[in-house]
């Protein structure tokens, strides 16, 4: 498995479609793509399933999927490079940094395909739907961007409602079981590898759509905190 590892990092390095911790990239991504397309992030991608299924469904927009393991992206990298799919691309970096490759304004959405729940309370800033990382879309979001969360945690379902009734963001869309709607989005049937292991075992998948405000967030992070130390309390 590490030989594995080495041979895909290897590969990478050699791949136009992945940009690894590139300098002076933000603002330019319209020169990478040859077009001035919207863009959408898959932030966390993995093996990039949703950036690659997105890019397919869309060729008039552009994709990149962000992630920080080199040998996860190759999957979804090479899958591109074998279909000629010429409008997603990887950047291997980590997701805290992004303010460092877009400029404000350079993406229209964001999408958080089962990312970790990071359940423990402990872990609750490292959720990417955390105001401490909604502050970071902000630097990289145009006005009313999007931003789109499908997970199969209840837990962070709940928690990034929460989020969305405390900071009085505007929610679009909310849909506690996808599959049992009698008509579902065509975006929202792409699947990923870890959709499949269902590792929540919750048995159903959740999403929400919304967006930030143009004004920072206010300040309720310690107040958001402690609605999780109750909230656990309360399920103990």
């Amino acid at each position: 498995m590490a030989q594995k590892k080495l041979l895909r990092f290897e590969a990478i390095r050699s791949f136009p479609n992945v940009l690894q911790y590139p300098e002076g990239i933000a603002g330019k991504w319209k020169e990478h793509f040859s077009n001035k397309n919207p863009i959408t992030l898959e932030l966390a991608c993995g093996k990039g399933e949703y950036a690659v299924g997105l890019a397919k469904l869309y060729p008039q927009r552009n994709f990149i999927g962000v992630d920080l393991k080199g040998n996860r992206i190759y999957v979804g990298a090479k899958k591109c490079l074998e279909e000629k799919i010429s409008n997603a691309a990887f950047l291997r970096t980590q997701i805290d940094k992004i303010g460092n490759y877009f400029e404000k304004n350079e993406v229209s959405e964001i999408w958080l395909t089962f990312p970790d729940p990071q359940l423990r309370k402990s872990k609750a800033k490292k959720r990417l739907t955390h105001p401490k990382f909604l502050r970071l879309y902000q630097q990289v979001l145009s006005e009313n961007g999007l931003i789109h969360l499908k997970t199969d945690s209840p837990d962070l379902f709940e928690f990034t409602l929460m989020v969305i009734e405390m900071y009085k963001l505007q929610l679009h869309e909310s849909i506690d079981n996808v599959y049992v709607q009698p008509k579902i989005k065509e975006e929202l049937k792409i699947k990923t590898y870890y959709e499949s292991l269902d590792i929540a075992q919750s048995n159903r998948i959740h999403y929400i759509c919304f967006s930030l405000p143009p004004t920072p967030l206010p300040d309720l992070d310690e107040i958001l905190q402690q609605r999780i130390k109750e909230d656990e309390a309360t399920i103990s």
